[in-house]
């Protein structure tokens, strides 16, 4: 199990769009999908699936959280032919961010936000030296434009196994303050990441509709990532939290995956109703809630 998996919040489309997503790359499959009842958003489909071998997670859970482009999917590909089928694909019923075109970065290179919401950016160029096909990439726009160093070496002081790999300033006359970055890599918990700063006059910032679920082994960890990253208490529910970049996360027993994907329906609703209660998860009551006791 990846340490952290970014997770996508959905009106009513996480079925239909994770079936779309995982057609359109090698290594891809929906794992498990459940339905939770009783929340407050109604029953909610929980869907996990693999995209290029990376895991992923979605939920449909109502309209309280858009998505938008402050995090997209950055998608590396090896020939103009692959490339050109997923935009294709995506960009029907969405609408490019970025033309997809020849750019002095990629010999092809498209940004695109898709008709479920999610913004993907896709590149193709002979100099990718990227393991990683899909990567995180974070856009600190607004207040936290210019911010990106900082948490890049934040984020890197509580995940075990990360290093800053890139880092470009903006150059001058390059379109933003030259102390704002312009593309960074860097790996938490040895996974790949991207970011940039943008000043520009966007109308969104991180919200809750992507976070990243963080699979913990014990409550000592679990404890240890809520007092690292929790800055917004009013935004603590149900293991979630917000961090003071305004990035959510998801701090979550990793057995968790294990009573959720069991099956059984009584299982899982008496641990949706234990779980509906909490801000940080306890584990212990987790599990006696998951045996019956």
């Amino acid at each position: 199990m990846q340490k952290i998996t970014p997770h996508f919040w959905f009106d009513k489309e996480a079925r239909e769009a994770t079936a779309l997503y995982a057609s359109l790359f090698p290594d891809s499959k929906i794992t498990n999908t459940t339905t939770i009842t009783d929340t407050p958003s109604g029953d909610c489909d929980i869907v996990t699936f693999r995209l290029a071998g990376q895991d992923f997670m979605a939920i449909s859970a109502g309209p309280y959280f858009k998505l938008n482009p402050s995090i997209s999917m950055f998608v590396v590909f090896d020939n103009e032919k692959d490339i050109e089928k997923v935009w294709n694909k995506l960009i029907e019923g969405g609408k490019a961010l970025m033309s997809y075109d020849t750019y002095p970065w990629a010999q092809k290179y498209g940004w695109l936000q898709d008709k479920y919401g999610l913004s993907w950016q896709l590149s193709w160029s002979e100099h990718h030296q990227m393991e990683q096909k899909i990567t995180p990439f974070l856009m600190f726009t607004k207040e936290m434009a210019g911010k990106t160093k900082e948490a890049i070496a934040y984020y890197a002081s509580i995940f075990p196994n990360s290093k800053t790999e890139m880092l470009v300033h903006y150059g001058k006359g390059e379109g933003d303050k030259e102390e704002f970055i312009k593309h960074s890599r860097f790996t938490l918990g040895g996974q790949n990441f991207m970011a940039m700063d943008s000043s520009g006059p966007h109308d969104f910032i991180f919200n809750e509709a992507i976070s990243f679920v963080v699979n913990c082994d014990t409550q000592k960890e679990i404890d240890y990532y809520w007092e690292k990253l929790s800055a917004v208490p009013e935004s603590e529910q149900c293991g979630w939290l917000k961090d003071k970049y305004g990035v959510s996360w998801q701090i979550v027993p990793a057995v968790m995956n294990t009573m959720m994907t069991s099956g059984n329906k009584e299982k899982i609703a008496r641990v949706t109703q234990v779980f509906l209660k909490m801000k940080k998860f306890n584990i212990e009551a987790l599990d006696r809630a998951y045996k019956g006791e």
